[in-house]
């Protein structure tokens, strides 16, 4: 069963402020509640191929994986891909100016699981949109917290 989650949020900051941090990758682990720690494998400049690092903890479980930048376009769009682990994925983050002080984020994943996790598909749906959600908001909180 092939996984495609996409959750959106509105923040009220503008594009450039919520797109810029959340696109920054060492940031991961102040707005994502799953992520302990972030490692550049490149350089720390965010660039088609670049590749991070990643250690989460996902339904009781440890996880290590690097993404690598496949997409970027400053300010609107982020996609970073994985092929490793039992549950290859995709992460695409896009921004769009609702007015020069709000933007709404969308945050998508995309994947198809194979061995254990191949059969826990439903669970493991809901398990990421919740997470995303919460992800969000914990964004959304963060972000209009700061000037």
């Amino acid at each position: 069963m092939k996984v495609d989650i996409e959750t959106s949020v509105i923040i009220d900051k503008p594009r450039g402020k919520v797109a810029n941090f959340a696109a920054n990758p060492s940031n991961a682990p102040r707005w994502y509640a799953n992520i302990e720690s972030v490692k550049w494998k490149t350089s720390q400049r965010l660039a088609l191929g670049s590749r991070i690092a990643f250690v989460a903890s996902f339904l009781g479980k440890r996880i290590e994986y690097t993404y690598e930048i496949v997409e970027l376009e400053p300010l609107e769009r982020l996609v970073m891909r994985t092929a490793e682990g039992p549950f290859p994925m995709e992460t695409t983050y896009t921004w769009k100016a609702l007015s020069p002080k709000s933007t709404r984020m969308t945050l998508r994943n995309r994947g198809a699981p194979s061995g254990f996790a191949k059969f826990a598909g439903p669970m493991l749906s809901r398990s990421i949109r919740k997470a995303n959600e919460k992800d969000l908001a914990s964004l959304k909180e963060l972000l209009e917290s700061t000037k």
